[in-house]
């Protein structure tokens, strides 16, 4: 395994780091609210990012999104490149994929995705689908919503369709996220209904998301020890406190477990090779993991971790949306072990 960035994956980094360090400030995310950054999206669809994701594969996409995490930047892009792009150029047909990518490049159109299967999306006997998704992240900003049905078939959704409701829903992270009705709408089979595309996207998405988890848990740990640096307690700085240190350092441990985790599904899954297990291991550091950093990110601030108008404070936020976004620890960890016990039966047969 080799995770070292290719010349073409680092500079998607550096850029996207330039582009959320210099707009995806304190004061515009205030004054965006719980809505989308409309002008920060523009600026990175202009900059060519989304559309760069098909050229520096998931690896890359896992390294664009973690530097939106340090800044919380608040843009639909991890949405718009699993469910969107990474799913049509997949499993798209050639027809779908010639009219759907452009605009999904250019960030005229904007995806999302009703994951994972909870048997809320049935298909009535004419074809039409029928049901209710509790909460689907930037759906507010969607043009297109993946939506997988109760048998695990995925199907693309037009927002404006007459027979698709999108209620909006207030959740802790500031996503633009809605409630999905869907009463009888002709939705469009992605591709040709070909096995195993569901688990190919919902693995995409575990680690994509992972991605964005290191970046939130980096950008909590690198304020807490900018906090614990230049404030003074009894006379010298809080960060010279063991207790203070022997924190900061296991957050430091569990933010580069979700990070390396989350490296190697990228790079399994960019080099073809199966990588279910390995999205199954991100997602699990990323929710087990990623809820201890930002909890001690919020902790290691002490009072200040209690403004809710502090900026560690949408960390902690994010962190514990993302912690539950996918399948909680718990959840994953059963997958994980019946993926692994199926696959010990079936090596012994």
């Amino acid at each position: 395994m080799d995770f070292t960035p290719s010349e073409e994956q680092a500079a998607a980094q550096g850029l996207a780091a330039r582009i959320f360090g210099d707009l995806s400030t304190h004061e515009r995310l205030t004054a965006a609210g719980t809505g989308t950054d409309a002008e920060l999206w523009k600026e990175l669809c202009a900059a060519g990012l989304p559309a760069a994701v098909e050229d520096v594969g998931l690896l890359g996409l896992v390294l664009i999104l973690e530097e939106q995490g340090r800044t919380t930047a608040q843009v639909p892009l991890a949405a718009t490149c699993v469910y969107g792009l990474l799913a049509v150029a997949a499993h798209g047909a050639p027809e779908q994929r010639e009219r759907l990518l452009p605009g999904l490049r250019d960030g005229t159109a904007v995806a999302t995705g009703a994951f994972p299967a909870r048997g809320g999306v049935h298909i009535a006997e004419d074809g039409a689908l029928y049901g209710t998704v509790p909460w689907v992240p930037w759906l507010r900003d969607a043009t297109h919503v993946l939506v997988a049905d109760a048998e695990r078939g995925l199907w693309i959704v037009r927002t404006g369709e007459p027979d698709v409701t999108a209620v909006p829903v207030e959740t802790t992270a500031p996503w633009s996220a809605g409630r999905l009705v869907l009463d009888g709408v002709r939705g469009e089979r992605l591709g040709n209904g070909q096995p195993g595309a569901y688990a190919d996207v919902l693995a995409t998405a575990r680690t994509a998301f992972a991605g964005l988890q290191a970046g939130v848990c980096a950008g909590s740990l690198a304020r807490a020890v900018h906090h614990t640096v230049t404030r003074e307690q009894f006379g010298r700085p809080l960060s010279t406190n063991q207790g203070v240190l022997l924190r900061a350092a296991d957050a430091h441990m569990d933010t580069e477990a979700i990070r390396v985790t989350a490296y190697e599904a990228a790079w399994r899954h960019d080099e073809r090779r199966a990588c279910e297990a390995q999205a199954l291991t991100a997602a699990w550091w990323a929710s087990e993991a990623g809820k201890r950093v930002v909890h001690a990110g919020q902790h290691l601030h002490g009072g200040t971790g209690a403004d809710l108008d502090h900026p560690v404070h949408r960390h902690f936020l994010w962190g514990r949306q993302l912690d539950a976004y996918l399948g909680c620890g718990g959840e994953v960890l059963e997958e994980l072990g019946l993926l692994l016990a199926r696959g010990s039966q079936e090596g012994a047969s």
